[in-house]
């Protein structure tokens, strides 16, 4: 079981993710609607995951990701977005994230990334 903090600015889809992840038997400790936000529930909660949208109002998944693993190098996290092109998705990489999940959201999905990064293969 691991204790998750989920971010995105839509409620459906951190909903979504949620109840994903609640049935898997994994805790969602906190929500944050953008970056900055975020942050402070990583630096109040530290989770062993996060999963964390691109596009969001004030501060964007990108330089969250970028706060965060600068302060918490070990962290685990997982981009969650729309945005298919290529380029954000090496910058999301080069970030600091340990994957990207193209939207729409499945079970299968994100279960399956959420296994590989929280266990992976040696």
């Amino acid at each position: 079981m691991a204790n998750v903090l989920v971010v995105d600015d839509s409620i459906m889809i951190r909903k979504l993710i949620k109840t994903i992840l609640e049935n898997e038997n994994h805790k969602v400790i906190a929500e944050a609607s953008d970056g900055e936000e975020a942050y402070n529930m990583y630096t109040k909660f530290n989770p062993d995951l996060v999963t964390m949208d691109v596009s969001m109002p004030n501060v964007n998944g990108i330089l969250a990701v970028k706060k965060i693993i600068n302060n918490y190098p070990e962290a685990n996290i997982i981009m969650v977005s729309a945005i298919s092109q290529r380029d954000m998705v090496f910058e999301a990489l080069e970030s600091g994230a340990k994957h990207y999940i193209i939207k729409p959201i499945t079970r299968e999905k994100i279960i399956s990334v959420i296994n590989e990064v929280l266990c992976p293969i040696e």
